[in-house]
């Protein structure tokens, strides 16, 4: 969109130069504004498009149209000086202010909000005004650009706020720690970048450029990235205003989106896009809940941005990242526990930093940073699976013990390291993860994970005190930073009812906590169940793998760039696919209009992948994922015939980011099955 937007800009720009250095007619002139009006329409038919709100009906009938809100007459001097910003004749300023009016007014009502001069609902309205939309439509843009793009508690001290300072200091913590020094809060800068989308301080073009790329991504979170360019930008302009004033920073910062261009645009998205490639993907999985409508997860226990010491990563991302070999973040563990806890299990590619030794024995801590540092060096240019640019610590999980990882964690953020992160719920949240993944059958993919350098095996047990691996399961394996260590590999049982702990480790039971992806999921639109998200049974007997497909297709060889870019491929899904063995294998999901091809990565030959499977989207049956991993998804295809549904075939894949995922395959079976039944 924005690519056709551009050059339907640049034809305009190039054709009224040619008419004015040729001294063209009047006539002549007229149709080449004309033209540009035209683009102008075009625009506003991408950006209903884009927001879905073509063809939407008129929102406002239902209501009265009495303007009677205690905060009427500030709602209306509001309006009436974002008009006075826009060139427009008397009538049109006066039927303007009337829709702006209307629309804030009619917000305020349906959504119970109290209008304040804080609230950057009318900056929002100003891009809107320039497509010359009729009143229905620009309510019902308005409206989708505040569900789907403002992020819920956009107002002093809210969670968008921390969670942007978070980021900051995950990629810029130099800049970060002098912004915290000087006490200056993102709230106080960024409050109505965040509320307008930059339209409160940037000029028009550049705003509607901006919003030509940013709605045609669809990714409300690429916001925080936009912002953190704009701050990467001024950065040696911020940091020599050492001795200003706090409120001159705060204006410096506040009007820095004033200096865009809208030929800047461009590279402007393709940075933030790159600085997104080197975020964990936690950042977004763990704060789904402040964009859009859905009540879901709002009571969930989530973690208080304000008080977070560094960006908390979740354990399944810290796996897979480096399980699946791919380009973006990759996590070098450090383990944080003291010595004793460490050796009676951890996490086979984690360094060991003892967090006690920063008080009890400095130098010996300031050796083993030193040695940290260089084993990460090393690891990376091995391309050991341990490596990663990114450090992330792990403590117990228990609050009181990881206070001296606090401290250590404190040191490294001091120290302006970058890419910094901390496992979320430590040791104890890797250790539940692993029993339940155990327990859901992908044991020789994730029980690996855990070594002993005590010299006798971890192990799985149950609450009678039986162990669930048998003695000659233990392989030994070369960690990174540690000497010859145990791997424990423990056979799936059926225990799906008991206590597990791990020996060596705890003894106490371990807590399950309610999470947002507990939820059953519904049929939708009356047709077959497409989609639903529950826990499945333990593997099927009469299931059939795909595996069962001809040799000729799954060898056939294609390059992954090439099919990648095809023009009938819609989405890119990176996964790993998952076999009844347990076994995983680097994937890509290609989903075209009628299919879904998985290309299963050849480990021997980079770029290249055998075409594992094709399915067509309209033999979907079911699509399952687990309450407790809702990254492993199963896809189940089959034919429905009188005597019920017939699966022909059966595929699991471990996807980061599965949501997201799943919610563009469902939509492309949905537009399948509709095609059909409309045929």
């Amino acid at each position: 969109m924005a690519d056709t937007v551009e050059e339907a800009q640049g034809s305009w720009d190039q054709d009224l130069a040619e008419v004015l250095d040729s001294g063209g007619s009047d006539s002549e002139m007229e149709s080449i504004v004309q033209i540009q009006e035209h683009s102008a329409e075009h625009r506003a038919k991408m950006w209903k498009i884009a927001l879905n709100v073509s063809g939407k009906g008129d929102s406002l009938s239902p209501w009265d149209g009495v303007l009677d809100l205690p905060e009427q007459t500030l709602i209306h001097n509001r309006s009436q000086q974002l008009i006075d910003q826009l060139e427009a004749s008397e009538a049109e300023r006066s039927e303007m202010v009337s829709d702006v009016e209307s629309v804030i007014t009619f917000y305020c009502k349906s959504r119970n909000i109290t209008f304040t001069p804080e609230l950057s609902l009318p900056h929002l309205l100003k891009p809107l005004l320039g497509l010359k939309l009729p009143r229905s439509d620009l309510y019902n843009c308005f409206y989708a650009i505040m569900n789907k793009y403002i992020p819920r508690e956009c107002v002093p001290n809210g969670r968008p706020f921390h969670l942007y300072r978070l980021l900051l200091q995950y990629h810029e913590p130099e800049l970060c720690s002098f912004l915290d020094t000087k006490k200056i809060t993102p709230d106080s800068y960024a409050i109505n970048w965040l509320g307008s989308l930059f339209s409160s301080h940037c000029r028009p073009e550049v705003t509607q450029a901006l919003w030509d790329s940013y709605l045609q991504q669809a990714d409300p979170f690429l916001i925080f990235f936009l912002m953190l360019i704009i701050l990467v930008n001024a950065k040696e302009s911020i940091l020599s205003e050492e001795g200003a004033s706090k409120e001159d920073i705060i204006k410096t910062l506040e009007t820095s989106p004033s200096l865009l261009e809208a030929e800047d645009v461009e590279d402007l998205f393709l940075l933030a896009q790159h600085y997104q490639s080197k975020t964990p993907l936690s950042l977004r999985k763990m704060n789904q809940n402040l964009f859009g409508s859905s009540l879901v997860a709002l009571k969930e226990e989530e973690t208080d941005l304000s008080q977070a010491l560094c960006l908390p990563v979740s354990v399944p991302e810290i796996l897979q990242a480096n399980q699946l070999q791919q380009d973006g973040v990759r996590f070098f563990v450090v383990d944080c526990r003291p010595a004793e806890q460490y050796n009676a299990g951890h996490l086979s590619t984690a360094f060991h930093l003892d967090s006690d030794l920063m008080l009890q024995n400095p130098s010996e801590f300031a050796l083993s940073v030193k040695s940290l540092l260089e084993a990460q060096k090393q690891s990376l240019e091995s391309g050991s699976i341990a490596s990663g640019e990114h450090l992330c610590f792990m403590g117990s999980g228990r609050e009181e013990e990881d206070m001296y990882m606090n401290m250590v964690l404190a040191h490294f953020l001091q120290k302006n390291k970058e890419y910094v992160s901390i496992a979320k719920g430590g040791f104890m949240a890797l250790q539940k993860h692993l029993v339940d993944m155990n327990v859901e059958g992908l044991d020789s993919s994730y029980m690996n994970w855990i070594v002993s350098t005590s010299g006798s095996h971890s192990s799985l047990s149950s609450v009678d005190g039986e162990s669930l691996s048998s003695p000659g399961d233990g392989k030994g394996v070369k960690s990174l930073v540690n000497k010859m260590t145990f791997a424990l590999k423990s056979k799936s049982v059926n225990v799906k009812e008991k206590m597990i702990s791990f020996i060596e480790n705890t003894s106490a039971p371990v807590d399950r906590h309610v999470s947002s992806s507990d939820r059953v999921g519904k049929p939708y639109r009356g047709v077959k169940p497409v989609f639903s998200i529950g826990d499945e049974e333990e593997y099927d007997t009469d299931e059939i793998d795909s595996s069962s497909m001809s040799d000729d297709d799954r060898k056939e060889i294609v390059n992954i760039q090439t099919w990648m870019n095809k023009p009938d491929v819609k989405h890119h899904i990176p996964c790993n696919e998952v076999k009844e063995t347990g076994h995983m294998f680097p994937s890509h999901l290609l989903i075209t209009a009628t299919h879904m091809y998985c290309l299963r990565e050849i480990a021997s030959r980079k770029g290249f992948a055998y075409i594992q499977s094709r399915q067509a989207l309209s033999s979907v049956v079911k699509i399952t994922s687990k309450k407790k991993h809702p990254e492993l998804i199963t896809f189940k295809f089959g034919t429905n015939n009188s005597a019920g549904v017939e699966i022909s075939a059966v595929e699991r894949y471990l996807i980061p980011n599965a949501g997201d995922a799943t919610k563009v395959i469902k939509q492309q079976i949905m537009k399948v099955l509709d095609a059909l039944e409309s045929s």
